[in-house]
């Protein structure tokens, strides 16, 4: 039964109770030594800090360049879009509701691997040249977004 249901012995710990008085063995300086840097309120160092020497992350060499103004576009080949009715219009939504596009990055693409037997007005960022042939020569229509 659900409300019967308990932790394995051992997995849930008590609550480490600091600076409540001597006898309770972290009482005063709450298990944080006498003064230094760590004994202070919000104390300690960033992480990857190594006291001032070069961090390791800076001392590694550095391979390959990344591009941060590139555009990744999720891609849906034309063979895909047959699970929409035929005459349906497909947009982002409708690709995101069938499973065929998780997560779109900056748009959706859509590529012409594969044959399309529907016609459909496929609303999308970017066409290839031969997705637009392959929509268009069913009766379907592009529309860039």
């Amino acid at each position: 039964m659900l409300e019967q249901l308990k932790p394995v012995a051992g997995a849930r710990h008590s609550k480490k109770r600091l600076g409540r008085g001597v006898g309770s063995g972290q009482g005063k300086t709450a298990g944080k030594g006498s003064k230094g840097q760590n004994a202070r309120s919000g104390g300690g160092v960033r992480p990857g800090f190594e006291g001032g020497q070069l961090p390791l992350f800076q001392r590694l060499p550095k391979r390959g360049f990344h591009n941060y103004t590139r555009v990744e576009y999720m891609v849906v080949n034309v063979e895909q879009l047959n699970v929409f009715e035929d005459g349906a219009t497909v947009d982002v939504e409708a690709l995101i509701k069938q499973g065929l596009v998780k997560d779109v990055k900056d748009g959706v693409k859509i590529l012409g691997n594969g044959e399309l037997t529907k016609k459909l007005v496929v609303k999308a960022n970017k066409f290839s040249e031969s997705a637009k042939k392959a929509i268009e020569a069913k009766g379907g229509s592009v529309e860039v977004i």
